[in-house]
């Protein structure tokens, strides 16, 4: 089970939300830390120096998958299976397996995702 986070919970540990820095820490102590993708990071980095130390902290435990071909291709065929048009949202729900959380911002579209998907996956608000 992985905890998997989208553009809006990496702005909430950005904006210091204890509760999620709590999983986060419980991720790690379980042995499974946190999952994202690259194109989520581009969501959110802005860069600058001390700008976004929250967000590197956070980055720096978490696993970021590539937004490589194959992850492209789950994502599109995802993407026109739930009537979607957000490709971050698809790659990242099609990164997931069945058991894992996923803290999202907006979980109506991860849920029709993950629903489209047919992955039995906890959606947390971030």
């Amino acid at each position: 089970m992985s905890l998997v986070l989208d553009a809006g919970a990496l702005i909430a540990l950005e904006r210091d939300a204890s509760a999620l820095w709590e999983r986060m820490e419980e991720a790690h102590r379980v042995g499974y830390p946190p999952l994202t993708h690259g194109g989520v990071v581009a969501q959110v980095w802005r860069g600058g120096s001390g700008r976004q130390f929250r967000l590197a902290r956070a980055l720096f435990g978490t696993i970021v998958v590539p937004l490589d071909e194959s992850l492209g291709r789950r994502a599109g065929v995802l993407q026109a299976r739930a009537g979607r048009f957000d490709a971050i949202d698809a790659a990242l729900v099609a990164m997931c397996s069945s058991g894992d959380q996923i803290v999202t911002s907006d979980p109506h579209d991860i849920a029709a995702l993950a629903d489209a998907a047919r992955l039995d996956v906890d959606i947390l608000l971030a």
